[in-house]
């Protein structure tokens, strides 16, 4: 009977997954419409189904459905079909990369929100890390970050309860509480090894992702803090706003902490000061029908509206420029200095970058579970890959005058990481330090980001008015050799010939790019970029856009 019974389940599984290849294929998702179309996710592109020739691997199946048939049957305690197919999935999709993830239910409902960019809660990101849960940032002027919460920080106990050993998904039910409610909130900080506790008050969040103001000297300062729904609109009102105050003399875009979000928001801020119609980024996928390019044009990073980029000062595009990264500028945020560096529209200062340079899309599975996949790689201009490489500064300035605050894992120290074709021997770059040894973060000055200590920025403006720029020097242009170069040419060429020609119908086909990849402060201790596991919003209350997992 078990014999027969392994046999069945092994038709049933693999008659499953044929059915899935056509239901729920890249390409059938971006023609279906959703059972609650509020629901659908854009994603930048589609892939094609299988090809024909690629067979089930049905010795494997009938293994797996063995497995599945021994544990319903002789594990010491019944378990659910449903959480046996999740755990399942999930372990399939884990061990891709540290990105791609299978969504549940909760998952793919906290992943709206930082899209939206409001939520209640106490505004934290959070991360797994070792039976505990780990704060990777408070954000700007929420209760954790006036608290004085910190990027590091384990959460040990909330209300008087030990969080040791608890799922993730139990700590964001005990963060969760209406607007307005009291929680203590313990927390052991690794940098001296001292113990916490924070009586804070649930609110309700809102997340600028720019904010700007001028600077003396006429200097504009612009930040962005990520990549949302309103990041591109909202960057062309503050940058009319600057120009009511008169004509800048240059220009500092700050992308310091930015750990990314939708490709559509960092073309538009591209677009925002480079020449209209030149490239900002390519994608290059499997299948080189699926690859593309992206311009500086309204039809890539507008859709359904209008182009908010109409009617920008003609400044925005001539006057200096000086674009600041970090350790924790990632994703989107690279995208845009990748853009900059390349078109030599602006100085790249800072240190090096995370270094994600892949794509992820969302393909919804049914109404309440997706699948967040990676599906491409992107280029920057000149086809350069900065995947487990970043961007590297043209002029390199550390976090402050004595060194960087923090080390922090980059996309190179995350296992199964993607790896970079072009970066030959050496290449990948893990996370450092410049602090001295016997000096520690703690013993750093903490400073806000545009604020008068802030060291990278004073050299910044020092760049932009001629004067003498402390704590960096100019990087070497990279020098490829004919291998590289050869490998450079063939990526941007195969993305632009498969780019769409002006007009084309693109269909239905939603084109917005990863998910916003976390929310963080606006703080120059460095927010821990995309994660190293999955993420989920720590205590967040209302439901929103769709977007990455962002603890709040």
């Amino acid at each position: 009977m078990k014999l027969f019974a392994v046999r069945q389940l092994s038709y049933v599984i693999i008659i499953g997954l044929i059915q899935a290849g056509i239901a729920y294929s890249p390409v059938a998702l971006s023609q279906q419409k959703p059972a609650n179309p509020a629901r659908q996710i854009p994603a930048p592109e589609t892939h094609a189904p299988l090809p024909a020739e690629e067979s089930l691997p049905f010795a494997e199946l009938q293994r797996f459905a063995r497995v599945y048939a021994a544990i319903k049957n002789s594990y010491v305690e019944p378990i659910e079909d449903q959480k046996l197919i999740e755990s399942a999935i999930k372990g399939m999709v884990q061990d891709l990369d540290p990105h791609s993830a299978y969504l549940d239910e909760q998952e793919y409902e906290e992943m709206r929100v930082s899209t939206d960019g409001e939520f209640g809660g106490l505004g934290i990101e959070i991360g797994p890390e070792k039976g505990f849960v780990k704060i990777i940032s408070p954000i700007e002027d929420t209760p954790a970050a006036k608290a004085g919460i910190m990027p590091g920080d384990i959460i040990t106990g909330i209300n008087g309860e030990s969080m040791e050993g608890k799922p993730l998904n139990d700590v964001v039910k005990n963060l969760r509480g209406d607007v307005g409610t009291s929680i203590k909130l313990s927390v052991s900080r690794p940098s001296t090894g001292k113990q916490l506790d924070f009586d804070l008050v649930r609110a309700v969040i809102k997340v600028q992702s720019v904010r700007s103001k001028m600077l003396p000297d006429a200097i504009a300062y612009v930040r962005v803090s990520q990549f949302q729904e309103r990041t591109g609109p909202d960057l062309a009102t503050h940058l009319k706003q600057l120009d009511a105050k008169g004509k800048p003399k240059g220009l500092v875009l700050d992308l310091r902490n930015d750990p990314g979000g939708l490709l559509t928001g960092a073309i538009g801020v591209s677009a925002a000061f480079l020449k209209p119609g030149i490239n900002v980024v390519s994608t290059k996928s499997r299948d080189d029908q699926d690859s593309h390019v992206f311009k500086a044009d309204a039809r890539d990073y507008v859709h359904n509206s209008s182009d908010y980029l109409k009617g920008l000062p003609a400044w925005t595009r001539t006057v200096p420029m000086v674009a600041l990264i970090n350790v924790g500028s990632a994703s989107a945020a690279e995208i845009v200095a990748g853009a900059l560096q390349d078109h030599k529209r602006a100085t790249v200062m800072g240190n090096r970058s995370f270094g994600k340079g892949s794509v992820q899309v969302v393909m919804p599975l049914d109404d309440n579970t997706a699948l967040k996949l990676t599906t491409a790689r992107y280029f920057t201009p000149s086809g350069r890959s900065i995947q487990a490489t970043g961007i590297v500064p043209d002029v390199v300035v550390t976090d402050t005058e004595k060194g960087d605050l923090f080390s922090f894992p980059r996309e190179a120290d995350l296992a199964e990481h993607l790896r970079n074709d072009q970066a030959g021997e050496n290449g990948e770059v893990k996370g450092t330090t410049s602090i001295k040894p016997d000096e520690t973060a703690e013993d750093q000055q903490v400073f806000e980001f545009g604020s008068a200590d802030d060291f990278q920025l004073a050299q910044a403006v020092n760049k932009l008015l001629g004067k003498p720029v402390k704590g960096g020097a100019p990087v070497a242009e990279k020098q490829l050799s004919e291998k590289e170069k050869q490998t450079e040419s063939k990526s941007i060429d195969a993305a632009s010939d498969s780019v769409a020609k002006p007009g084309q119908d693109q269909g239905d086909k939603p084109v917005k790019g990863e998910p916003a990849d976390a929310d963080e402060p606006d703080k120059a201790a460095p927010a821990a970029p995309p994660p190293v596991e999955r993420k989920a919003p720590a205590d967040a209350v209302k439901p929103a856009a769709p977007a990455q997992p962002a603890g709040k």
